[in-house]
């Protein structure tokens, strides 16, 4: 047993002890958990049928059945040891009248590069942070999520350093947790840097999580685990006490497994941070209550460009969209097909070569407010860790992109402000922006990317597509939704648009998840007994 099999072995047999065999009476029979929706949960604990604490107790029971003991996907990396305390907390709030708001007493999972000023870890996957200097506060979002009474039930995994480390990483893989398994097939990846919170909502291991996004690690996890996710515009949600790659890019989002669900939470940790400077521009344009905008017809009237740049990788992937546009069609929906993104494979370099900047002066930064100890007080230390601990590091793939990023300079050099200058124009301007304004468009749509591919340590992951990147340089909204399977494999759909366009899109988004219904739990889970 390895290091982190056996301190998440330890962990979940602590809080099993507590539980004892009043869980197994708890009237909450871990089956019922499936597909639940933040507000069934909140009916029934309003109501008294259920408690917090219980409802904690069988989603831990349920994460040992699947995550750890049946098919092991392997998506949390830890427990919160103090769950059921804050369960418990939220219960006597409950019983003397204070209820929150819609998270009241409801488990959330976040990523494990989340901050949080507990007894959890927070790591990036890394072996270089376990048992590192706990962060001095929680993220701003996790602050948030605990005003809002949410239950912060443990950490999932996620490629390890956000899958900033190599060119040939394999997504879902990290030091710390292992490699994380796609519940619809074990031996496919999960997608994503977010590939823990994927995996956990999709086989219902949470009511929700949270995940990180600077290009797809949001929507990919959401598209290839048949669930909701928004990637929001940079600067709705803070990224206070987030392990950074690139501050232009990087967001924190929501993952659900409904449209509604994804709204609740992304309401619950928007705000103004002063920590983060980017959160001001969101005065005025966040807002606490994203559920305003789920509306049955919101498909009606909309204009939506249909970017076929983006198709043409799978047959059957195209066969989806194209059932999708008809649906959004029959909905009222005035869809542009095709319109071009111009600017399209015109910024990728000059992509990278921001990420490598801001990746070695942001989490220089980060690790120095945190005030970890050797050793991994700089990047530098961490890629001299990494060689000196190849063995468990690097048995699969290495660190190239740390050592390129270490070989930049400032942000003052020209050539980073020339790189962040093109990106903006392109992914903006004369992007996305001109592309809405030039056929007067609510959104765009295309395939969020294709099928989940065979999980490939020798050779790394086999991304075949997406449509993530002129939103993630852009800054600008995106939300992946389920279309259908291929071979029983989940495909996400997403819409995206200009900046704080959140609303117009949860309504799309919304009205064609109501419409079609494609998401579907995973069928290995279905032969498991539960009860």
């Amino acid at each position: 047993m390895n290091r982190r099999d056996f301190l998440l072995a330890a962990t979940l047999a602590g809080v099993a002890a507590k539980i004892g065999a009043s869980a197994a009476q708890s009237g909450v029979p871990a089956a019922e958990l499936e597909e639940v929706t933040i507000a069934e949960l909140q009916k029934r604990l309003q109501s008294g049928e259920w408690s917090a604490r219980r409802l904690a107790e069988r989603y831990i029971e349920r994460i040992e059945a699947i995550d750890r003991a049946g098919p092991k996907i392997n998506s949390v990396v830890e427990i919160n040891p103090d769950a059921l305390a804050i369960a418990d907390a939220l219960d006597r709030e409950r019983r003397a009248g204070r209820v929150r708001g819609p998270l009241h007493g409801i488990p959330i999972l976040i990523k494990d590069n989340i901050d949080t000023a507990d007894r959890m870890e927070t790591t990036a996957g890394s072996l270089a942070l376990v048992g590192a200097a706990k962060p001095l506060r929680d993220a701003f979002i996790v602050e948030r999520l605990r005003a809002a009474g949410a239950v912060i039930l443990g950490k999932t995994n996620l490629s390890e350093w956000a899958n900033f480390r190599s060119t040939r990483s394999t997504s879902g893989w990290s030091a710390r947790g292992g490699q994380t398994r796609n519940p619809y097939a074990l031996d496919r990846n999960p997608c994503g840097s977010s590939s823990g919170s994927g995996a956990a909502v999709a086989a219902n291991l949470c009511a929700a999580a949270v995940g990180t996004e600077t290009d797809g690690s949001i929507v990919c996890p959401s598209s290839t685990n048949g669930i909701v996710g928004i990637k929001p515009t940079l600067g709705l949600l803070s990224r206070s006490g987030i392990i950074p790659i690139a501050h232009s890019q990087d967001t924190a989002g929501p993952m659900a497994r409904t449209v509604a669900d994804a709204a609740i939470l992304l309401g619950a940790m928007v705000g103004v941070d002063a920590r983060d400077p980017a959160t001001r521009a969101s005065q005025g344009r966040a807002l606490s209550d994203y559920t305003r905008f789920l509306d049955p017809q919101g498909l009606r009237g909309a204009r939506i460009g249909v970017v076929r740049k983006f198709f043409g990788f799978n047959d059957a992937v195209d066969k989806l969209m194209s059932e999708a546009l008809d649906a959004m069609k029959r909905l009222g929906a005035v869809i542009i097909d095709p319109v071009e993104i111009v600017t399209v494979g015109k910024f990728d370099d000059s992509e990278l070569e921001v990420l490598l900047y801001e990746f070695k002066h942001d989490l220089n930064k980060y690790l120095a407010e945190r005030r970890v100890g050797p050793p991994a007080r700089t990047l530098a230390e961490l890629i001299e860790f990494n060689e000196r601990n190849r063995d468990r590091e690097m048995p699969y793939f290495g660190q190239e992109l740390f050592v390129r990023a270490q070989a930049k300079g400032t942000l003052a050099d020209p050539a980073y402000r020339r790189a962040l200058a093109k990106n903006h124009r392109l992914s903006r301007t004369f992007g996305i922006d001109a592309t809405l304004r030039r056929h007067r468009l609510d959104c765009l749509v295309a395939p969020t990317n294709g099928p989940a591919w065979t999980t490939d340590l020798v050779n790394g992951d086999h991304y075949t597509g997406g449509s993530s990147t002129p939103a993630a340089v852009a800054g600008y909204p995106s939300i992946s939704v389920p279309a259908g399977f291929v071979f029983g494999l989940p495909v996400g759909i997403s819409f995206f648009g200009a900046a704080w366009s959140e609303p117009k899109l949860i309504r799309i988004a919304y009205a064609f998840e109501q419409a079609t219904r494609h998401r579907r739990p995973p069928r290995l889970l279905a032969s498991l007994d539960l009860s």
